[in-house]
């Protein structure tokens, strides 16, 4: 069985030399691009804990929405119909 040979991940390979780099390493260079174009949610643990799964994430979601746009209908429509029920 071969052993995995553990190399430290801070360290350039032999192959690389700072030179190649003028501009130096930069953390987190591309990280607000990637936030821009990415679509990844980061939960907070406490409701991580309440989801089990991806699928009940979206589910809780879209009844949320669904509900949301059920009763923002439903108080447009009986606004228009009292007005229309105290004028006749």
């Amino acid at each position: 069985m071969k052993t995995v040979k553990q190399t430290n991940r801070d360290e350039l390979r032999a192959e690389y030399k700072l030179s190649d780099f003028p501009r130096g390493f930069v953390r987190g260079k591309y990280v607000s691009r990637l936030r821009k174009s990415s679509n990844v949610v980061v939960l907070r643990p406490e409701v991580v804990e309440a989801f089990p799964n991806e699928e009940a994430v979206n589910q809780a979601l879209l009844s949320l929405i669904d509900v949301a746009q059920r009763t923002t209908r439903l108080s447009r429509r009986s606004t228009a119909r009292t007005k229309k029920l105290r004028a006749g």
